[in-house]
């Protein structure tokens, strides 16, 4: 196939998730339920739309023509998929379909039907592919290996997979710097950054950076339209554990019933605890970013300090790398 080729392909693999019907979509999000239960309706749909934005013929274009792509298959090269939200792993299908490249894939267990759903659905519209994605149990006979995984899989994967050419990823999370000065809007958006997908991807708010005098009364009310996470029973058992836990320690913490706020300097916090610190001035919080630039993923805010705005966490454009890792290079350039 030409380059082209593999862009029309997934062009037309955008038009056809945009027209699904909406029982095909029930059938395919409760699929995905039954597996995992943490991939609502909700939050498969939401993967959804943010994978369109990566399927459109122009933003393939312009993405594309900044590299030099083979234009037939040249390498096989292995994935291990992680599972935490829905389709996490398909930008990484993407790069190594578009690139001319083959996949040998290894599906997470939390994420194999959702994924095997859209495969099913682009080899359909290009047959092609059915010879260039092959799904393994074991990985064997690759040439290089994109791997995402928690910090303890990701020394597992540099163990067993170091002498190949490899990306591999860590455990990351994101944060938000707030002034005071944010509007009702911006504190409603920022609540799109920490509840969607419970708050399980890279991507989503698990930390905010606030000024030494933040008051927290409007944000906690603002964000009544969330409440409805805790009703989701997992969601709802990791609430009550991490409130038991601060309550039985004295911990001071803010809770509006659905999420535990509580000031710590660590950066990933548990599902339903949002950790907040302060800082004292523009200089003090760039000194704090810096320090966990390793383990940051996205920046959300307004200002200079910030790589996203509110409510746009989930959806990056398909340039928009995990961990600023250029994939697409890294395949363009694999002898």
């Amino acid at each position: 196939m030409t380059l082209d080729q593999r862009i029309r392909a997934f062009r037309q693999l955008g038009e056809h998730l945009e027209n699904l019907s909406e029982e095909s979509f029930e059938s395919i999000a409760e699929s995905a339920r039954l597996e995992n239960p943490w991939f609502t309706k909700e939050n498969v749909r939401r993967s959804l739309k943010g994978i369109l934005t990566f399927l459109r013929e122009d933003q393939l274009k312009q993405w594309t023509k900044r590299y030099s792509l083979q234009a037939s298959p040249q390498k096989t090269i292995a994935l291990v998929m992680a599972g935490n939200i829905p389709l996490v792993g398909f930008h990484d299908l993407i790069c190594v379909l578009i690139s001319g490249n083959c996949a040998q894939v290894k599906l997470s267990s939390k994420d194999s039907k959702l994924t095997q759903h859209l495969i099913n659905f682009l080899v359909k519209i290009e047959p092609a592919f059915h010879d260039q994605i092959e799904y393994k149990d074991k990985l064997e006979g690759f040439d290089a290996i994109i791997a995402t995984g928690s910090d303890n899989a990701a020394r597992y994967f540099e163990y067993y997979f170091g002498k190949y050419p490899n990306i591999i990823r860590k455990n990351r999370t994101s944060c938000a710097i707030l002034t005071g000065g944010e509007s009702d809007a911006d504190i409603e958006n920022l609540g799109v950054d920490v509840f969607s997908y419970f708050g399980l991807g890279c991507r989503n708010v698990s930390k905010l950076y606030v000024p030494n005098d933040y008051d927290f009364t409007n944000l906690l009310s603002r964000w009544d339209s969330f409440k409805e996470v805790i009703h989701h029973h997992k969601y709802s058992n990791n609430y009550d554990y991490q409130k038991s836990i601060l309550l039985v320690n004295g911990v001071h913490h803010l809770d509006n019933g659905f999420v535990l706020l509580q000031e710590n300097e660590k950066l990933v916090s548990p599902i339903s605890v949002l950790y907040y610190e302060r800082y004292s001035s523009d200089d003090d919080l760039r000194n704090k970013l810096k320090a966990n630039t390793e383990k940051i993923q996205c920046v959300v805010g307004k200002g200079k300090l910030a790589t996203v705005a509110f409510g746009q966490a989930q959806y990056p454009e398909v340039w928009d790398y995990a961990d600023q890792i250029d994939t697409l290079k890294f395949l363009s350039e694999l002898k």
